[in-house]
């Protein structure tokens, strides 16, 4: 079953400009891109009777080329991962350029949706109320899985416009273009350089898409947008974010707040003018024309805080305002009111930048502070919660020569230093990673006021709780905090507010997908309860990652699914990869899909949805089903083959080679392969460059199963029926299967280490499939969401030649470490491609890592 509409809106555009695309003259490519159509039917029908990619590119090259020798045929392997990353980009202009007929903007989520539903209701005010507390923050994070250039970004922009407009001359322009711009650079981005390439999006599309959604959003009757909040913000990691990544230091967090807050005043000074042409009028040019020129002083000055405030642009235009509606009949009105909303939702900042380090490395940098002062080290005594919490006095001094414990400790001036730079929203948090007991973050306290702040502390403490063990106690934690009285005092200083971070990813990694994304839930109840009961308002901050397995997929129907047990003043999520070209690419796309988040946190707040909350049977099955899954993904993450087989049959090691982020792919610089040092990305990632995609369905089939053979299926189906909450995990897991291609890698069965490995893997992906179906009442996969299953295989087809180039690499690079018999130029080269590699089959998933 296929879907019409994509069909015709993508499927034939892509194939109409793909043709013309082959043509081009392009260096290369020419005459690669006959050749192209050939190998991926050669790949397809080679996977299908059961041939190895050796067997398929050996077959290919004798019949299809001339190409005989080695050097001819890298050559060409080569230049079809060139044309294909390119193909990816083109398919991606295609959809963005037809988003707005491929998505119901007006449909359900939408704001004019839930506008006309509370106005039935009979719930405006209560939604005008709402406005004036709830909250979305989009944050987008520093994770090395999108790498397109500013250059490239670019062209997909303009192509997107060509292609909306069906001008051929100008695709033809931009395609030849784009085969000629190069996509990689040789060396590793700095952190810097990282944030440079995300702050894009901020200056090209949030800084209007944020905007205009929120005039809308405070647009209607009886609508005050002085009472409203600014419901829509900006979270920013690049810079911020050391947890993993020695590269990160405050230099790099000084510079990034300092661009964050140039390209926020350039785009100011750009209204600005446009403001001046308008508001020609006595009494207000003159105020314009101050405006214009304290904002430009703001701008050129490399002390980020000369020139004006956010406090005092806001009094100018309150001046400008109550001129042009007394003396002016409100003329040009709505425009001001615009460039106000911009003021009020981005300030003087644009984006607050998160600080997040490891709870050990901030344990490490601890010490040094005790070993320091003696005064100090005899408070803190044996280092309980209590006693942090009263640590006094600044600390003037401090030797280490360990560069991250000297950065740790510093963080906290600079923190401060931007905040007096930028206003205190620029930089607010410090969120702890691997937090596990009350002691972190009473620690992250104490450090806080003896490096930076002896009275007072203008910083949220953000726990990060993610293994399963974690989140089960993550409310004893809580209550612990909650119940001392200095922190307690603390929380009442930020307005009685705490925000705890959850994160899906390694939450996968540690218990597999349908037990992470369960115990998340409970800790959201447990915590919330908590809350509820001292006071407190707590809002989460998913720390999600692409694709299903890190708590991608269809996020908002996570957040829809949640019933009022669960806190949601706020939504917070985390925005990476491939994720924020895909959503939030465009203006109309991330406008979209910012909406979805906001109408499905307000539609909670607003209309109380009792099939929402779990009936007991369907909790107890749901736990059934975390507790299966977990002990089947337990017993597959324990193999002694596990760590091994994703060493020496997936593209693993090749992520920190590939120098797509400045981040290194594990936390330990140790040579051994630890699977607890192991980021979520690349471990997520190898999966998917594999087509295996296991952290997004192993133990699911297994526990549906036993709850079958329980005689339980009914009960299972029971609460696929009433649960969204469920629903949306069937639906993502089903979007992680049909991304998997396992003929690609049926080569392995025969591999003497891993063969029973593979196909251990394999039985669980099939058996995964059955129940998936069989519980949902679904005849295939993803039958409730054909464009999107469209989409998926569209991709895949895309870049089968590439992940085939890929195996085969692996597989010759395998041959010759079991032989020994090393040719180092060859086995370069074969590296080379596995790298080369990676980037398309990551692009082309969209949320892969």
């Amino acid at each position: 079953m296929r879907s019409e509409k994509f069909q015709n809106e993508v499927d034939l555009k892509y194939k109409l400009y793909n043709s013309i695309f082959l043509t081009l003259p392009l260096d290369g490519i020419h005459g690669t891109g006959i050749l192209i159509p050939i190998l991926k039917d050669e790949c397809s029908k080679g996977l299908e009777i059961g041939k190895s990619p050796i067997e398929i590119f050996n077959h290919f090259f004798e019949k299809q080329t001339s190409f005989r020798t080695e050097k001819e045929q890298f050559d060409f392997m080569f230049r079809v991962i060139h044309f294909i990353e390119r193909q990816v980009v083109l398919l991606d202009a295609v959809e963005d350029a037809v988003f707005d007929k491929m998505n119901d903007l007006n449909g359900a989520g939408s704001l004019k949706a839930l506008k006309s539903k509370v106005k039935q209701t009979g719930k405006w005010e209560s939604f005008k109320s709402d406005l004036e507390k709830f909250a979305v923050r989009v944050v987008l994070t520093a994770h090395p899985t999108q790498f397109y250039p500013s250059t490239v970004l670019a062209i997909i922009n303009d192509l997107i416009r060509a292609i909306q407009k069906s001008d051929l001359l100008q695709i033809k322009l931009l395609l030849t273009q784009l085969g000629k711009t190069p996509f990689l650079k040789k060396e590793r981005p700095t952190p810097y350089d990282e944030a440079k390439n995300l702050s894009w999006y901020l200056e090209n599309i949030f800084y209007q898409s944020a905007s205009n959604l929120y005039s809308e959003l405070v647009k209607g009757e009886g609508m005050s947008e002085e009472k409203a909040g600014p419901v829509i913000s900006f979270g920013f990691w690049p810079g911020g974010d050391r947890d993993g990544n020695p590269y990160v230091n405050t230099e790099t967090t000084l510079k990034v707040a300092a661009r964050l807050r140039y390209i926020l005043f350039s785009n100011y000074y750009k209204d600005l003018r446009v403001l001046r042409r308008r508001l020609s009028f006595k009494g207000v040019q003159e105020l314009i024309v101050d405006l214009e020129e304290r904002v430009l002083i703001a701008l050129n000055d490399s002390d980020s805080s000369a020139g004006i405030s956010v406090l005092e642009i806001t009094d100018y235009l309150n001046k400008i305002e109550k001129i042009l509606v007394e003396e002016h009949d409100g003329f040009f009105l709505d425009l001001l009111k615009k460039f106000q909303n911009k003021v009020k939702l981005f300030g003087a900042h644009f984006a607050n930048i998160d600080i997040r380090q490891d709870s050990r490395i901030i344990g490490k940098a601890f010490q040094v502070l005790r070993e320091s002062s003696t005064e100090i080290d005899r408070q803190i005594g044996n280092a309980s919660t209590d006693s942090l919490f009263k640590v006094k006095g600044l600390l003037s001094y401090f030797k280490t020569d360990d560069e991250v414990s000297r950065d740790t400790i510093s963080v906290f001036s600079t923190i401060k230093e931007i905040q007096e730079k930028n206003g205190e929203a620029a930089c607010n948090r410090f969120i702890i990673s691997n937090c596990q007991t009350s002691v972190d973050v009473a620690r992250v306290y104490a450090m806080a006021k003896l490096c930076a702040w002896e009275e007072g502390l203008p910083l949220d403490i953000v726990p990060l709780f993610e293994t399963i063990d974690d989140l089960a106690k993550a409310d004893e934690t809580m209550r612990e905090l909650f119940e001392n009285e200095v922190y307690y005092q603390h929380l009442v200083s930020r307005g009685k507010k705490q925000t705890i971070m959850l994160g899906f990813s390694d939450g996968t990694k540690d218990g597999g997908y349908f037990s992470a994304n369960w115990s998340i839930y409970k800790a959201k109840e447990n915590i919330t309860r908590l809350a509820r009961e001292k006071g407190i308002v707590v809002v989460f901050f998913d720390g999600r990652g692409g694709p299903p397995a890190r708590g991608g997929g269809n996020t908002h129907k996570f957040y829809s699914s949640l019933g009022n047990n669960i806190e949601n003043q706020e939504i917070q999520v985390t925005i990476q990869g491939q994720t924020i070209s895909s959503k939030f690419g465009t203006k109309a796309s991330a406008k979209y899909y910012q909406e979805l988040l906001i109408t499905a946190g307000l539609g909670n707040r607003l209309f109380e949805d009792q099939s929402k909350q779990f009936c007991a049977e369907d909790r107890e099955i749901m736990e059934a089903l975390s507790k299966y899954s977990l002990e089947e993904y337990q017993r597959f993450k324990s193999s002694d083959k596990f760590v091994p087989y994703l060493e020496k049959m997936s593209a693993l090691k090749y992520y920190g080679e590939a120098k797509i982020g400045s981040r290194p792919s594990k936390r330990n610089a140790s040579a051994t392969l630890n699977f607890e040092d192991l980021r979520a990305i690349p471990f997520v990632g190898a999966w998917s460059q594999m087509k295996q995609n296991v952290p997004g369905f192993f133990g699911v089939g297994a526990s549906i199963k036993r709850l079958k053979d329980e005689g339980r299926m009914e009960a299972c189906k029971h609460l696929y029926q009433n649960s969204l909450f469920f629903r949306t995990l069937v639906e993502n897991s089903m979007q992680s299967i049909s991304k998997s291609h396992f003929s690609l890698t049926q080569y392995m069965q025969k591999d003497e280490e891993f063969g029973e490995f593979w196909n251990w893997i394999y039985r669980e992906y099939q058996l995964s499939i059955d129940m998936l179906l069989e519980v949902s009442g679904q005849k295939e996969i993803m039958e409730l969401s054909l464009e999107l299953k469209d989409s998926i295989q569209l991709r895949e087809e895309i870049v089968l030649p590439l992940i085939c180039i890929q195996q085969f690499a692996l597989m010759k690079i395998r041959e010759m470490d079991l032989s020994g018999n090393i040719d180092q130029n060859k086995y370069n080269l074969l590296q080379s491609l596995v790298i080369r590699s990676l980037y398309g089959n990551i692009n082309a998933s969209r949320n892969s890592a």
